[in-house]
């Protein structure tokens, strides 16, 4: 399979999760800001989960760019990510229609936890697939973030019993670090162009 295939693949199952994720959204039934207002939850957790899934399609689009060639196991560890993002949806509707209560909570940061090992893993069988770029090995190794991430989750899914708060907040940190993709990819691939 080429490496466009699976983009345009991958791309096409994010829109996918994107959708489901809205349509989860109802509107309130009653005609003020009011009634607006009680849906913050939910809004919030959307709002959450779509950052969430843009900067993982952000991130896959440049770790891609930078890579030549796929393998069978990259073609596995993509599909690990994006079954992962899947269930993205169900955890963003239960956190949000429970207003951020601890076990929703806990859920939504295993879940997280997923897409996290699984990007990484897709980063190490992409570095792995014969005849690979060396830009796209000398970008991402010994790339921190990743890890970081994994263990930020891990923290954030312990406290989101005691405090869902600090959970949130904990996940707002790790989007926040990675909302600009790797800075070391574009660099790398203007250089080469």
């Amino acid at each position: 399979m080429s490496k466009g295939r699976l983009e345009a693949f991958s791309d096409g199952v994010i829109a996918i999760i994107i959708t489901i994720m809205v349509l989860e959204l109802r509107p309130p039934d009653g005609t003020t800001f009011d009634d607006l207002f009680v849906l913050w939850p939910k809004l919030l957790a959307y709002a959450m989960s779509f950052a969430y899934i843009a900067i993982y399609w952000n991130n896959h689009h440049h770790l891609l760019q930078a890579a030549h060639t796929v393998s069978s196991w990259v073609l596995w560890a993509n599909m690990l990510l994006l079954f992962s993002l899947s269930l993205v949806p169900f955890a963003t509707a239960w956190m949000g229609e429970n207003s951020f209560a601890a076990a929703p909570v806990a859920f939504y940061n295993a879940v997280l936890l997923l897409p996290a090992f699984s990007f990484t893993l897709l980063v190490v069988t992409l570095m792995r697939a014969p005849g690979q770029s060396a830009t796209l090995t000398e970008t991402v190794e010994g790339d921190r973030k990743g890890l970081l991430s994994i263990a930020l989750y891990v923290i954030a899914l312990a406290v989101s019993f005691a405090v869902p708060a600090v959970a949130v907040a904990i996940d707002f940190i790790v989007s926040a670090m990675w909302i600009v993709p790797s800075q070391r990819i574009e660099r790398r691939l203007n250089e080469t162009r």
